[in-house]
């Protein structure tokens, strides 16, 4: 099962040339890539997708790579993402304040290919060996894994990871339960006991739950939002979320902005 789940990871970097090369090198390793051209742009990228792993440069136009350092740091969404700066300012006080920014390491260019790939694979490992010795569970599934048999329970894990990897563009349900090892029935009925509903069920709540969470947490575009979690156009994500919270996207986040400018107020009263 787990072979069927790539590794991601985010390039933030305005070098065409370096980011064409980083692809080649990467994406023949069986990991998923995204790309963002600037530091604001990358950390708005990193909130939406939270990839396993972040490669950076620091020269960069509207954010460059140690605001964005400090950005994803500060950020219950991001702080745990290993971060590699990837620059060509490789003096010795740049690495100092790139590494106390936080990051895990600090690659110069011209850059090794072999380093590169070698770097990337150490890190990606201490970061697999964290979650397993320490996973991440949603507050709202703390409870689901009481009483469950340890098949069931890693046939759960397994499958709610998957499908948050995979929001944009989710397998059919024949080829979800082939990719997880199992069949549609069986899984079925593992949703059904741990979540009371079926597959696609907790798939449909699962995206307004993240859009909700990223409405209120980020400042990421509403557009980029329901791009990022499936919807086909963002009259169909705005049609979904009214339904669901009987209010637009929009209005939600400015009702959010509203309570917290509000608590602010009060608080230095």
């Amino acid at each position: 099962m787990s072979s069927q789940i790539k590794s991601s990871i985010l390039l933030i970097d305005d070098s065409t040339v370096d980011l064409r090369v980083l692809m080649e090198m990467l994406s023949t390793r069986q990991m998923r890539l995204n790309v963002a051209f600037n530091g604001r742009d990358g950390y708005h990228k990193a909130e939406l997708l939270r990839p396993d792993l972040i490669l950076l440069d620091v020269f960069m136009p509207v954010m460059d790579g140690f605001a964005t350092c400090r950005m994803l740091k500060n950020n219950e969404r991001t702080c745990h993402i290993p971060v590699i700066f990837l620059s060509a300012a490789c003096e010795v006080e740049k690495r100092i304040e790139g590494l106390l920014l936080g990051a895990v390491d600090y690659i110069g260019k011209p850059f090794s290919e072999q380093e590169v790939v070698a770097r990337v694979n150490i890190h990606l490992d201490l970061a697999h060996q964290r979650h397993f010795l320490h996973p991440v569970i949603n507050r709202d599934e703390k409870d689901v894994y009481d009483g469950m048999t340890q098949r069931d329970a890693v046939l759960i894990r397994t499958a709610t990871h998957y499908l948050r990897q995979h929001l944009r563009a989710t397998p059919s349900p024949e080829t979800l339960a082939k990719i997880l090892g199992t069949n549609e029935t069986y899984l079925n009925q593992a949703f059904h006991a741990a979540f009371s509903m079926p597959v696609y069920t907790w798939l449909r709540e699962e995206r307004l739950r993240q859009a909700r969470e990223l409405l209120a947490l980020t400042e990421t575009p509403i557009s980029d939002i329901g791009d990022h979690l499936g919807y086909s156009s963002g009259a169909n994500f705005s049609k979904a979320f009214r339904k669901r919270f009987n209010c637009s996207p929009r209005q939600l986040r400015e009702e959010l902005k509203k309570t917290s400018q509000q608590k602010e107020i009060e608080k230095n009263k």
